[in-house]
């Protein structure tokens, strides 16, 4: 067997290891979250909660619904603010910035929407979704162990997946984001898992950007009920006042 044979093949045989690693780590993730069946069972959330930044307060919402609509609410001083995505388009009601009529969200806006309302998460059903995933071994967070996971999306951008080697959930993600040339990258460390229509969902987040650390978000989920009723009217956009009124 030649040199370059054995370069090939060993190649070819490391890929395919890799591919099967990674195909078990999904796996096992999405049965420490409560298993295919249990996820698929499910097909409306409706979360309530608050996010936390520095000293300020909001209280927020989250209707979704499978495949891909997500309404997302905010409550400031009194005023709510809607961003949401009806699996077409995107678009928002941001009275407290000014903007009491609905409008439609630009690419740099949708992009992160389009993200939230993957119903099921980036894993599930991932080639039928013309996702790539690659296992990329161990890695760190806060310390700790974790199997890192590279998720390629459809669309081109990029989220790794760091599991907890003991439960399988994530403890943490982080994403790229590949708009007009340029890079917007993000990350979420997620925890406190609780059992919800027989599925774990993290009910503490904190997410921020890597180039202000100190700058994160922290998000406490009150209350997550499962197949709630949701009007999927809720998910398109609203017709703009008549000019006069």
């Amino acid at each position: 067997m030649g040199y370059f044979t054995r370069i090939t093949i060993g190649m070819a045989f490391a890929g395919l290891l890799s591919a099967q690693t990674a195909e078990e780590l999904v796996g096992k993730n999405l049965t420490a979250h409560g298993g295919v069946e249990k996820l698929k069972a499910l097909h409306s959330l409706r979360m309530t909660g608050k996010m936390q930044q520095g000293s300020f307060s909001i209280q927020i919402g989250l209707d979704s619904m499978a495949p891909n609509l997500v309404r997302q609410t905010f409550t400031i001083m009194g005023m709510n603010g809607i961003s949401a995505y009806d699996g077409t388009i995107g678009w928002r009601i941001m009275p407290f910035a000014g903007r009491k009529d609905p409008e439609m969200l630009g690419e740099d806006d949708l992009r992160g929407l389009q993200d939230d309302a993957d119903f099921y998460g980036h894993l599930a059903d991932y080639k039928e979704k013309g996702n790539i995933i690659e296992y990329l071994g161990h890695d760190t967070v806060d310390g700790d162990d974790a199997y890192r996971l590279k998720v390629t999306l459809k669309n081109g951008d990029i989220v790794y997946y760091y599991l907890d080697p003991e439960t399988f959930l994530e403890v943490r993600t982080e994403s790229q984001q590949f708009i007009h040339g340029s890079v917007r990258e993000s990350f979420s460390e997620m925890g406190s898992y609780k059992l919800v229509n027989g599925v774990y969902f993290p009910f503490a987040l904190e997410s921020g950007s890597p180039r202000n650390p100190g700058e994160t978000s922290k998000i406490t989920i009150d209350k997550i009920e499962a197949n709630v009723a949701i009007d999927p009217a809720e998910f398109k956009m609203p017709a703009a006042p008549a000019k006069g009124k």
